[in-house]
C-alpha cells in the first residue's frame, strides 16, 4: 500500500508522505495557481530538492492528503511551529489541482489536524497565516472556528498588488464547540 490512514476524515485522510510522490509535489510547487496562496511564488523547486525536503519531513507532523473513495493524493498538510511549552502551533495545509478544490477537502483536513493537535498533541492554540486575497480558504477557516486575530498590512506582494497577511486562531475550548 502506498498511503496509510493516520487521520482518517469523512472525505479524506491524512498519511505519512511518501517520497516517490515527490514528482507530483514538484507540479503543484511550481504552478502559480498554488503557490499564489503559499506565498512561495518567486521559488522554484527541483524533484531533488522536494525528495529531500519529503524525506527530512515525513515524520514531523506532515502529512500527505488523500482522497478516501479512490485514495488519490490530492495536497499536503501539517502542523509546524509546535511549541510545546506554550501548547500551541501552526497549521497549514494546500491542494493541489484545481478540480479537487471547493469540494470540502480542506474543510476536512482542518478539522483532522485540530482534532490531532488538541486530542493528541495536548495544544491549546493553532494558529494560521492566509492572504487577504484568499476569500475561499478564510471561508473555510471560519467554518472550523477559526477567528481572525490580526493583519499584517500590505506585507504580500502579488503581480501587482499589495495584500495582507490575516492572522487566524482557535483554542482547544472553541473547537470542542465546533467538535462534530
Amino acid at each position: 500500500m502506498r498511503y496509510y490512514k493516520k487521520l482518517t476524515g469523512k472525505k479524506v485522510y491524512l498519511s505519512p508522505m511518501n517520497v516517490e510522490d515527490a514528482e507530483i509535489y514538484v507540479k503543484w510547487l511550481n504552478d502559480f495557481d498554488v503557490t499564489d496562496g503559499l506565498g512561495s511564488s518567486n521559488k522554484v523547486v527541483s524533484l531533488e530538492v522536494e525528495r529531500e525536503w519529503i524525506s527530512q519531513n515525513s515524520g514531523q507532523n506532515q502529512f500527505a492528503v488523500v482522497r478516501l473513495e479512490d485514495d488519490k493524493l490530492i495536497g499536503n498538510c501539517g502542523i509546524h511551529g509546535l511549541d510545546q511549552s506554550k501548547q500551541c502551533a501552526e497549521v497549514g495545509l494546500f491542494i493541489g489541482d484545481e478540480e479537487n478544490r471547493n469540494k470540502g477537502y480542506g474543510q476536512d483536513v482542518l478539522n483532522l489536524l485540530l482534532n490531532y493537535g488538541f486530542n493528541y498533541l495536548n495544544l491549546n492554540n493553532i494558529m494560521l497565516k492566509v492572504f487577504s486575497f484568499n476569500e475561499a480558504a478564510i471561508n473555510c477557516y471560519k467554518k472550523v472556528g477559526f477567528r481572525e486575530i490580526g493583519r499584517r498590512r500590505k506585507s504580500y506582494y502579488l503581480r501587482g498588488k499589495f495584500y495582507d497577511d490575516v492572522y487566524m486562531d482557535i483554542l482547544r475550548e472553541e473547537y470542542h464547540q465546533f467538535d462534530k
